[in-house]
């Protein structure tokens, strides 16, 4: 689980980097209302996508023993709901775009139909390297994809200076994913739909729970967009990327990485609660001071990589990643109830998210524009929190005092770095752009450490992340030891 993860941060950071450079790239040539137009088209993709989304790749991996009916049914399934999806995207091009009053919204939606089409014939062996915790070779197909979008867009946005860049790239990234997987994976799949009853008894719940995960997620998109209009969606766009980095980057990663190993340890209660509060722990200590580093520096990191005309993401900014650290130290339980083959769960938390954010998004946002949506989140993930965990009590009898024990050192660590970083820029005003910006993320990442290693030590050393941590940075510089010496002439 450790490696397996290890490997899918590896390749959140690799394409965050690439993501990073794309977007200051196409910031600078391209106007918010560019990204919000595509961002428009995205949304309708999405709410179509998620209709049609029956996970069967996870319900291939909770799955003991599958069989090669269930993945070839897997297949099958996955092609006619991508052929619907096309269909579907081409008779809600024009209606899309009245809807948002923009008419370049119809001819992007025609082109994402095309990528919608192609999508569903991915090879469904690529699961295998999830089943036995190999994502490395599932990395190297991501970074692939990844890697061709990114070499297409941002030529493109020199050429165009318009929104068709970011959808050329779009389309070609995802393409480019179907020819690349039957490169990478030597499984060929046949149409079969023998197995349908076996899969759809899990995934059924997997298609609710993505249609109130799309409704929190993409629901906001709707709303801004509608309520508010292109720019200030694209301003939320931006601001959603940046603040969200520790979710996206971190935590997303170690989940898809963990839940494998989740599912064989799954009839073990001691074991599946000791590996929950592991990976809990691991997760608080990286994505609360990430989070915090965001809310104190988020005026400067607009300021260096964004420039003058995105100031309005700022406090946006801030809020967002306040919800973002809360989300990182939630997401986790999610591949717990999946690993217990309970996705029902999932489903109840999320009505309740829904029901919480809808009528305040649309309340708020007429009056506050895009600013409403970080409110909304916000408040609709603290109320949903703590009858999640009341539910992983019921289920592997994980207690407050152990989340308390496995969260406590990187708060206060954090806190200690945001107000040391908060009194520096406000006695030293910010001025070299990015050199500053540099400075004070090394400045916190160095009191961070120091202060979350003299809790550690003060509580007399005890077993948990820093130990998990140190030790394998310690079995790593062995290892390169040993091979240099190895190596090394008599």
């Amino acid at each position: 689980m450790a490696s397996s993860a290890a490997w899918m941060v590896g390749f959140r950071l690799f394409e965050r980097l690439l993501g990073v450079v794309s977007t200051l790239v196409l910031a600078r040539l391209l106007l918010p209302a560019d990204f919000g137009l595509v961002a428009m088209a995205m949304a309708v993709f999405a709410a179509l996508e998620v209709f049609g989304s029956f996970n069967f790749d996870l319900a291939l991996v909770q799955r003991e023993h599958p069989e090669r009916r269930h993945f070839d049914t897997a297949w099958t399934y996955t092609v006619i709901v991508s052929v619907v999806s096309a269909l579907a995207l081409c008779a809600l091009a024009l209606p899309a775009a009245k809807f948002y009053d923009e008419p370049r919204v119809e001819f992007i939606l025609y082109a994402l139909a095309f990528c919608a089409f192609l999508q569903g014939f991915e090879n469904i062996g690529l699961v295998y390297f999830q089943r036995d915790l190999t994502l490395g070779k599932e990395v190297r197909f991501r970074c692939a994809k990844r890697v061709i979008g990114f070499v297409v867009t941002i030529p493109l946005a020199f050429v165009l200076r318009n929104y068709w860049a970011l959808v050329i790239g779009i389309v070609v990234s995802r393409v480019s994913g179907v020819w690349l997987s039957y490169l990478m994976h030597p499984y060929r799949p046949r149409f079969s739909l023998r197995a349908g009853d076996d899969l759809f008894h899990f995934s059924k719940w997997m298609l609710v729970n993505n249609v109130l995960l799309f409704a929190v997620v993409k629901g906001v998109d709707f709303t801004i967009g509608k309520l508010a209009g292109p720019a200030a969606l694209g301003l939320y766009s931006v601001a959603y990327e940046i603040s969200n980095l520790p979710t996206t980057e971190l935590v997303m990663p170690i989940g898809r990485a963990v839940f494998p190993g989740y599912a064989m340890i799954a009839g073990d209660t001691d074991r599946l609660r000791d590996a929950y509060l592991k990976v809990l722990a691991v997760i608080a200590i990286f994505a609360v001071p990430a989070g915090t580093g965001i809310v104190v520096l988020a005026e400067p990191i607009v300021h260096a990589l964004l420039g003058e005309r995105w100031l309005g993401t700022v406090p946006l900014i801030q809020w967002l990643a306040l919800y973002g650290i809360m989300r990182a130290c939630s997401s986790n339980m999610g591949s717990v109830y999946l690993a217990l083959g309970r996705p029902r769960l999932i489903t109840g938390l999320g009505l309740l998210t829904v029901t919480i954010l809808a009528p305040l998004l649309i309340w708020l946002t007429p009056r506050y524009g895009s600013l409403a949506a970080g409110w909304a989140l916000l408040a609709a993930s603290a109320v949903t929190l703590p009858p999640s965990f009341w539910i992983l009590r019921r289920l592997i009898g994980l207690r407050l005092w152990s989340v308390h024990q496995a969260m406590w050192r990187p708060v206060v660590a954090s806190s200690a770095m945001g107000l040391a970083i908060g009194a520096v820029h406000a006695s030293f005003p910010f001025a070299n752009r990015m050199a500053d910006v540099l400075v004070y993320v090394l400045f916190g990442v160095t009191i961070y450490i120091l202060t979350i290693l003299l809790l550690w030590f003060s509580c007399g050393a005890p077993a948990g992340a820093e130990r998990y941590l140190l030790h394998t940075v310690a079995e790593k510089i062995d290892g390169i030891r040993t091979r240099r010496a190895r190596h090394a002439p008599n």
